[in-house]
């Protein structure tokens, strides 16, 4: 990796842009950065970092501070690198975050964090995380690394001599990325304390079960000792007393079961003697109703005869009711008539008079209908008149309308006229728009063809330079190849000699002619994809040229403006044409009205005269249906009302003559009403209707009656039934006691009973101390493979940590870098005796350190002077310096070795020379020379006169009157 040019503004000191030419310095190969304190000397190493990786060691989270305090609102601030990796150009440019003017309108707004990374000026990232990720790659290096190895920033790698063993590892940590080994101390731990908490719980699982079986076994306390013998030792104990109780349950049931047969034996005989007290006393009872009983059978029986006559009584009774009834209403109606006439003759004069009557009736009600109709067709005449003066009014104004429209109809006709203009307009506009959306989504592609055919163009030259390698390899190796065929005594092919003191022989593997075909084989195809990325970005760009020519040069927000607008103009031009339809339309109306409207006049005309005459013939109907009234009415106040009057007097003469004839017929019903009684209490010895009325009683009575009747008989069979039983007829007179039989059976179950739960109580128990016995084995077996596994992890882990039975007190971790921390050792100590003129050199450290601090990453160093070793803190400040530098050296040599390689040409030393003496700065200053070796670049950041007056290349940093610094380069002597 070469540094070659580094642009900066608005950056630290540096208000206005400065520009920084590294590449200028390659032929000197070594530089030096001066200027005053404070001037801005290492903010140029500062500004390299921040390109790289976006931070700076000094500002570290706070980008607003990397921004010039010298800048003015409107002041860019940005960071610009240019390097180049194995041969090829890479520029970073960096945007920190910082506030800057608004672009319009006043006040300041935040500028983000920005950045964007290009390859041989193809961009190729431009958002801050994807330069990251690009740069990751590309320069292989992290910041800590960069830091350690490129960029020695001022105190820093002096640091990491004089550190302490911890302090040391985090470096190391950070340059080898030996995280994983510590992840893998803490995972192992972790296992080691989940195995140890499992086997915990485990443990205290079976303590919990001893502790419950020994509850089983009405022990006072656990024994110390709950193994596996103790919980079989237990069961079989308990199982014992089990058994044991089984035995004297069954004999409990066997003297239960004769106390019971005892004592329902005894029950027996004391229910038949209770049986047969209650029939007797039974029997007693009945003999006592007996009178009762037989009075209720007669009453029963006169009842049951007196249910025929019953109905007959109730005929009678409403037969006489309803012969009064008419008799009453017949006297009402022969008053209400108030005549000694025949009533029929009345009502047949009335039928004819009313009937007379009825046209001159219907006509008086047609009355108000007609004058009903005179008002409706006065109403209707007005209308009519209303409505011709209306139509009159229209006809004579219509001319003036139609002249109107058709002003509005010329008018709207120039508008509508610009539609075909306007949609020619729209389609030209959106074709160009078309072009221009696929000149963008062109200049993509075309980006990626050129970057296609930049790759493919690379790997052809890459593959000519590797033909081109075979055959000068193939040259090279012809004398070998030649050599090969000599034969002693024969002379050779080229020089004739027949001696052969030295043949030539191949430096490495033979060059085949299958090698060269092989390698021009690559050519051919690398040659040929290149001409297809060729092709097709002359494709593409050719293309774009003429998507590029329809546009006339806009772009895709000016091309939608004037969509807009021309669709505006094609929206109003269509809304004319629509409103001239309508203006057209509406003067053939308003033409055809014109037409229809003297037809419409003389329609009104003639539906006024008609309305005229039926008014006219209605006024004349009216009279004459009125005269006529006027006639029939009599002295009644219309014909209505005398008709009313009739028919009132017909209505009471129909009355009398109805009267008349239901009084004759409800005599007649009464007569036969009384002939069917008496027949009936004839029949069923009754002397007379009272006699019948009495015996009558109601259902319910009768019903209860019968009941009593029915239970008083039912008792006497049942009792006579139960003293006839051949048991009850055998018991013995005296009373038998049965209390002694029972208590001797309860005596019998509660002894069964508890023999019973007895054995329940011990079976339960022996069963849940079975379960537990054999869970407890499960989980004595299940945690012994975990037990092995915990003692095995717990001594690994051990070991890993750096603690017991690892005598080092090294951790893994720490292990692994010592081995790296030794290489680099060896690395600086190359430089390292050279500056010190063979007198001191390195040593890494590893022995146990004081109370039991972890050891493994100590540095010492070896005095060849008293031959005896010694703290790095014990060198005085020149002597430290010379052991940080020679230490930085070999660290940067070892951590570039193991990031691939990669090759670090340029190199930045800050301060730290100061504390030289002129011989020891001779010696540094040599070894820093002889660092130029293959075209490394170095450039030294020191205010030491002496080094000034030896390097002529200088990049001087001055500050301006007002404070800001700007950077000059300079190749003469200070």
């Amino acid at each position: 990796m070469r540094i070659t040019k580094l642009t900066l503004a608005g950056f630290g000191p540096y208000k206005n842009q400065q520009v920084v030419d590294f590449a200028r310095f390659d032929e000197a190969g070594l530089f030096l950065i001066t200027g005053k304190t404070g001037a801005g000397k290492s903010s140029i190493l500062d500004a390299i970092c921040f390109a790289l990786y976006g931070s700076v060691p000094r500002y570290d989270g706070t980008q607003a501070q990397l921004r010039s305090d010298h800048c003015e609102v409107d002041d860019p601030t940005y960071v610009e690198l240019e390097f180049t990796v194995g041969g090829v150009a890479y520029s970073v440019h960096r945007t920190p975050e910082y506030l800057r003017a608004k672009k319009s309108g006043t006040g300041t707004t935040k500028q983000a964090h920005d950045a964007s990374l290009s390859r041989a000026g193809e961009v190729i990232a431009a958002k801050p995380v994807d330069v990251a990720h690009e740069l990751a790659d590309i320069v292989a290096l992290t910041k800590d690394q960069f830091l350690q190895v490129v960029l020695l920033a001022q105190n820093r790698f002096q640091q990491f001599l004089l550190a302490r063993n911890d302090d040391r590892q985090a470096v190391l940590r950070t340059l080898f990325g030996s995280q994983r080994f510590l992840s893998l101390e803490t995972a192992l731990d972790d296992r080691r304390k989940l195995l140890q908490t499992e086997l915990a719980e485990a443990d205290a699982v079976l303590r919990q079960h001893a502790v419950e079986a020994a509850r089983l076994l009405e022990l006072d306390e656990v024994p110390a000792v709950t193994d596996a013998a103790w919980f079989e030792s237990g069961y079989a104990s308990l199982a014992g007393e089990r058994s044991f109780a089984k035995v004297i349950s069954g004999s409990a049931d066997v003297a239960f079961t004769a106390a019971d047969i005892d004592y329902q034996g005894v029950l027996a005989v004391v229910a038949l003697q209770e049986r047969r007290g209650v029939a007797l006393e039974t029997i007693a009872d009945l003999e006592g109703s007996a009178v009762t009983v037989a009075g209720h059978r007669a009453v029963v029986a006169a009842a049951r005869r007196a249910a025929p006559v019953w109905p007959l009584i109730g005929e009678l009774d409403k037969a006489t009711a309803a012969l009064e009834s008419a008799a009453a209403r017949h006297e009402a109606a022969r008053a209400a008539f108030g005549s000694d006439a025949d009533p029929l003759a009345e009502v047949d004069a009335l039928t004819a008079t009313i009937g007379a009557l009825a046209d001159v009736l219907a006509d008086e009600k047609q009355l108000p209908s007609v004058a009903a109709d005179i008002d409706r067709l006065a109403v209707a005449l007005d209308l009519d008149e209303t409505a011709l003066a209306a139509s009159v009014e229209r006809r004579d104004a219509l001319p003036a309308e139609i002249d109107a429209v058709g002003v509005q109809i010329t008018e709207t006709a120039v508008r509508a006229a610009r539609v075909t203009e306007a949609t020619e307009q729209v389609a030209r506009i959106r074709e160009a728009r078309d072009s221009e959306q696929s000149a963008l989504d062109l200049d993509v592609r075309l980006e990626l063809a050129r970057v296609a055919e930049k790759e493919t163009s690379a790997a052809h030259t890459a593959a000519g330079a590797a033909l081109d390698a075979l055959y000068e390899r193939r040259l090279g190796g012809f004398a070998a190849e030649l050599a090969t065929t000599l034969t002693p005594g024969e002379p050779c092919a080229v020089c004739g000699s027949l001696e052969h003191p030295a043949p030539a022989s191949h430096d490495g593997t033979p060059v085949t002619a299958d090698d060269i075909e092989a390698a021009r084989q690559t050519v051919a195809e690398r040659r040929s994809a290149m001409d297809v990325a060729h092709d097709l970005a002359g494709t593409i760009a050719a293309s774009l040229a003429e998507a590029r020519g329809r546009t006339q040069g806009k772009t895709l927000d000016d091309l939608d403006a004037e969509l807009r607008t021309a669709q505006e103009s094609l929206t109003a031009a269509t809304d004319a044409a629509r409103e001239l339809a309508e203006r057209e339309a509406d003067r053939d109306r308003l033409r055809a009205e014109l037409a229809s409207a003297d037809d419409r006049v003389a329609a009104l005309r003639s539906g006024r005269d008609a309305t005229v005459k039926l008014l006219t013939e209605a006024t004349s109907r009216r009279d004459g249906i009125s005269a006529r009234v006027d006639a029939s009415r009599g002295d009644a106040e219309s014909v209505t009302a005398r008709v009313r009057q009739l028919s009132d007097r017909l209505t009471v003469a129909r009355a009398a003559v109805d009267a008349a004839a239901t009084a004759v017929t409800r005599a007649e019903a009464q007569a036969r009403a009384e002939a069917a009684l008496v027949a009936q209490l004839r029949e069923n010895d009754f002397a007379d209707v009272e006699e019948a009325r009495s015996a009558r009683r109601p259902a319910s009575e009768i019903a209860t009656l019968e009941a009593e009747i029915r239970r008083h008989d039912e008792a006497r069979a049942t009792a006579s039934a139960t003293l006839a039983e051949p048991g009850i007829a055998d018991a013995p007179e005296a009373p038998v006691d049965a209390e002694p039989a029972r208590l001797a059976r309860v005596a019998a179950l509660a002894a069964r009973d508890d023999a019973r739960a007895a054995q329940a109580a011990l079976s339960e128990r022996v069963d849940r101390l079975g379960d537990l016995v054999d869970e407890a084995a499960v989980y004595r077996e299940s945690t012994r493979t975990r037990r092995l596994e915990f003692e095995q992890l717990r001594e690994l882990a051990s070991v890993v940590r750096g603690d017991e039975p690892n005598t080092r007190r090294m951790r893994l971790e720490t292990f692994v870098l010592a081995a790296q921390l030794e290489e680099i050792v060896a690395a600086a100590n190359t430089r390292l005796r050279t500056m010190s003129a063979g007198r001191y050199s390195l040593e890494h450290d590893d022995a146990l350190q004081y109370r039991n601090t972890k050891s493994g990453l100590g540095l010492a160093i070896r005095d060849e002077h008293t031959g005896r070793t010694r703290p790095t803190h014990s060198l005085s400040g020149g002597e430290t310096f010379l052991a940080s530098l020679a230490l930085a050296l070999g660290l940067a040599e070892v951590v570039t070795n193991q990031t691939g390689g990669i090759t670090l040409d340029t190199l930045f030393i800050d301060e730290g020379f100061g504390s030289l003496d002129s011989e020891t700065l001779d010696i540094a200053m040599s070894t820093l020379d002889g660092l130029r070796e293959g075209g490394r670049t170095i450039g030294l950041i020191s205010h030491v006169e002496a080094m000034k007056e030896q390097i002529p290349a200088k990049l001087r940093i001055t500050v301006s009157p007002r404070g800001d610094s700007s950077v000059e380069e300079s190749f003469e002597l200070a």
